[in-house]
């Protein structure tokens, strides 16, 4: 398809981003052209945005950033023989290469060579979007489009809720930003005996609550190690997931972990983390992993069964929408920690 498109370029190797006409994406022969219907900005949006320690490291501006969305397939490729034009999709963001030791293994979700969408490659915060036929997921008709476009980071949190037994258990999730949200949603429905939130902002506890909290713990106002024992008779709770990536949480996690538990960490932490090693893991016998992405494809199955069942009901958390040029505003509502999920729509 010949022509231009609106998108959110970062556009400088500093703070910000801009909306600029662009060039529509030619596609290869393995390839799909979507056009976006709904875009959702993640935390990684903002570490791009903000040009952290982290994004000058890995990102290579100019390009088009974003990579959670749904869409409308407009053109496809000539090897393209599974998805057809107007099939309704979202995609798995990790490009893997297929041929190395974990991916011929079938964990494609560690993948030596991984490539991120909207972070190695072009992104999805623009009208059209280009991506191999391979990483697509087809949608259901029924599903809003806002609500697919955040199945990506819904699978971040079933991915570490869910890897590992949570039934009858206690569950600490330790920061409440989007993703830890859906993990609260995603630990009641799978009949966790307590769900505890750990944030120190209280509109995201408030909307814990809305998605299942047991109890919701304001972390600058308690002690979370005291209150996570006091609410397990002081042995201390069964699974950690670690959503917040900040070192005295993480610290904090692994202090109230009781012995024999497990310790999930989604979160980037963007500075060195002091632990104690030797009291707080080897001593209690903690199971300790590390969280990255979601496993190609049992997770997304996990994630589309649970929505279309109801057993998570993700509405709570979308709180904000916004057109594709109003993007500088619900940046500054994720840096201010003033919203749920944002999603934009080109």
């Amino acid at each position: 398809m010949d022509g231009t498109m609106k998108a959110i370029v970062k556009h400088h190797r500093g703070k910000g981003a801009e909306l600029r006409e662009v060039s529509i994406p030619n596609i290869q022969a393995d390839e799909v052209l979507i056009r976006v219907k709904a875009t959702s900005i993640c935390g990684t949006d903002v570490h791009i945005y903000n040009w952290d320690e982290w994004s000058a490291s890995r990102v290579n501006p100019p390009y088009v950033f974003g990579h959670e969305f749904a869409g409308e397939i407009v053109e496809v490729g000539e090897s393209v023989d599974n998805f057809s034009i107007g099939d309704y999709v979202s995609a798995e963001t990790h490009l893997v290469c297929g041929h190395c030791t974990q991916c011929l293994t079938g964990k494609y979700h560690i993948c030596e060579n991984t490539q991120i969408i909207g972070v190695d490659t072009q992104g999805c915060f623009a009208e059209y979007v280009a991506l191999p036929a391979s990483n697509l997921w087809r949608n259901p008709d029924g599903l809003p489009n806002d609500i697919a476009s955040i199945q990506e980071p819904m699978g971040n949190a079933v991915h570490t809720v869910l890897n590992g037994d949570v039934a009858g258990k206690s569950v600490a999730i330790i920061g409440c930003g989007p993703i830890g949200l859906m993990a609260v949603g995603v630990a009641k429905a799978a009949g966790a005996s307590q769900v505890l939130a750990f944030d120190l902002n209280s509109y995201r506890l408030e909307l814990a609550k809305e998605m299942g909290a047991t109890v919701t713990i304001n972390s600058g106002e308690a002690d979370p190690v005291e209150e996570a024992r006091r609410l397990t008779d002081q042995h201390g709770v069964d699974v950690v997931c670690e959503m917040s990536g900040h070192p005295v949480a993480m610290d904090q996690g692994f202090k109230m972990i009781t012995n024999g538990g497990r310790v999930s960490i989604l979160s980037l932490p963007t500075t060195p983390v002091t632990l104690d090693i030797t009291n707080d893991v080897v001593f209690k016998g903690v199971q300790v992993q590390g969280i990255t992405g979601r496993k190609m494809y049992e997770t997304w199955q996990q994630v589309s069964r649970l929505l279309h069942s109801g057993q998570v009901d993700v509405k709570p958390i979308i709180t904000h929408h916004f057109d594709l040029e109003e993007f500088e505003q619900g940046f500054q509502l994720m840096n201010e920690g003033k919203c749920g999920k944002v999603v934009l729509h080109p």
